[in-house]
């Protein structure tokens, strides 16, 4: 009987797949102008097959198409293979990388499609597209029918023509791949809601709780306080609902409670957990607070050295200004969340560094830079380096190596560090290296109120040597500012 129910739900999951793809429309260069002008707006995937990245979107991409297509506005979402039948599309709007996505209206490129690349913040986005900024609610039926949405609506309620009017409409231009606005000034519409001249943020039902209003109301009479600013503030509420689409919405200090969130599936469940994070959140606000499902988050939580959010209660990590990392080691309760949050505040936790172990001999032509020792190596040496971030599978990492010892070997007796630290290991300060692919270079200037620079140059060794005596804090002994070798004296 089980193996019959699971067959059943396999092949169930297999249709659901199939059915998703199917909403997906593959078009080549001989149908590709003619399909897409038929559509009004319509998001293009230019791809190729063998592309790791175009094969991580496919299914979210897939899910998107599905939920947009039955939309009042519809999107049609589409995908062009620029390997095989859409070679010449592909080069007739100048596609260089894989997948590019580019926002068509009536078959003609309107826009580069920026957004985020999960099927809900495809959706909200392509949402965000159509139609006007704020939909006009013409009947109290409406309203209702809008208020009702599964996400945060701001409503503008104007009984006559104001300046907030004004704002608002702005305010909806500039805003309307974030958030859903509606406006009305109708009669019913004014008499069913109670209000004549407000702006309304609503949150969805699902989120409403007894810690916060499920309603906040901007009055616009602070000239100090702007709409937008307003928006922004209440939108998550004390305790948001942080996913990968939005997590720059979240800023430190930032308290992060990770277990299974889930409001199609378990949604009394996940409040169950976010409720308790609000008590806290409640009396502490200093920090902001979010919740994020622990398997959307796999990664992150590896940042933090949790292999994997064991058992049924949440796991708790946070940042504090300075973006040091910090896990709360106690089971969660209420009472443990608050004493971490505290501490976390008051500087009594030890910030959690993921590191490889220090070199007992760190004396060679190239420094080796580890979590633990990165500030006494690289931050606070008092010395300039040439910082390479790589990772060990890294093809041009590899083949870089030989050159960068050879460089710490030429270098050696100056006052210049060339330093190396395995970025898929340790821990550094990202804020000031932003690293997003390997290997990446960084020049650090020896006075520490200098901000540490990219190094976008040649990889040969003279490029190399070039740059350094060009940047170096001191002159090199060996070579003059041009990088061209000083003649040694006899």
């Amino acid at each position: 009987m089980m193996g019959s129910l699971k067959i059943v739900l396999l092949l169930g999951v297999i249709y659901l797949c199939k059915a998703a793809e199917e909403d997906v429309l593959e078009l080549t260069d001989s149908d590709f102008s003619t399909v897409l002008a038929q559509h009004d707006t319509a998001l293009v995937m230019f791809y190729a097959p063998w592309c790791g990245h175009c094969k991580r979107l496919k299914p979210e991409y897939a899910v998107a198409a599905g939920i947009l297509k039955n939309d009042e506005n519809p999107v049609a979402l589409v995908k062009v293979d620029c390997t095989e039948g859409g070679k010449s599309t592909c080069e007739q709007f100048s596609v260089s990388g894989y997948p590019t996505l580019k926002i068509f209206r009536k078959g003609e490129v309107s826009q580069e499609y920026n957004g985020p690349r999960e099927s809900n913040g495809i959706v909200k986005y392509m949402r965000a597209q159509v139609g006007p900024s704020s939909k006009e609610l013409t009947s109290a039926d409406a309203y209702e029918a809008f208020l009702a949405k599964d996400e945060v609506v701001v409503i503008g309620f104007f009984e006559k023509e104001t300046d907030l009017k004004g704002d608002f409409l702005k305010t909806a231009d500039k805003l309307r791949e974030e958030v859903a606005f509606g406006h009305s000034s109708f009669k019913d519409v004014l008499d069913k809601a109670g209000y004549k001249n407000d702006v309304v943020l609503f949150r969805p039902k699902r989120l409403q709780n007894k810690f916060e209003d499920s309603f906040v109301v901007y009055k616009g009479n602070d000239e100090s306080y702007s709409l937008k600013a307003f928006i922004k503030e209440n939108y998550h509420g004390l305790v948001g609902i942080r996913q990968k689409d939005n997590m720059q919405d979240f800023t430190n200090p930032l308290v992060v409670v990770y277990y299974d969130v889930d409001y199609v599936k378990n949604p009394k469940g996940t409040n169950y957990w976010r409720n308790r994070v609000l008590k806290v959140a409640k009396e502490q606000s200093e920090v902001n607070f979010a919740v994020s499902d622990k398997d959307d988050f796999t990664h992150e939580l590896n940042e933090y050295g949790i292999d994997y959010a064991k058992g049924d209660k949440p796991v708790v990590a946070g940042r504090d200004a300075e973006d040091n990392k910090f896990v709360m080691s106690t089971e969660f309760s209420i009472e443990n969340l608050s004493t971490f949050t505290k501490d976390l505040l008051d500087g009594k936790l030890e910030a959690f560094v993921k590191s490889e172990a220090i070199p007992q001999q760190n004396d060679g032509p190239v420094k080796v830079a580890v979590g633990k020792n990165f500030k006494e190596v690289v931050t606070d040496s008092g010395r300039d380096a040439l910082v390479e971030f790589y990772a060990p599978w890294c093809g041009h990492c590899q083949k870089l190596a030989p050159i960068w010892e050879e460089l710490g070997d030429k270098l050696k007796d100056e006052s210049v560090d060339i330093v190396k630290i395995d970025a898929t290991a340790n821990d550094w300060p990202k804020s000031l290296y932003d690293v997003s692919g390997f290997p990446t270079i960084y020049w650090k200037f020896a006075d520490k109120s200098k901000k540490p620079v990219r190094y976008n140059g040649g990889r040969a060794l003279e490029d190399f040597v070039k740059y350094v005596a060009e940047k170096a804090s001191v002159e090199l002994s060996g070579w003059d500012r041009k990088g061209k070798p000083k003649k040694q004296e006899l």
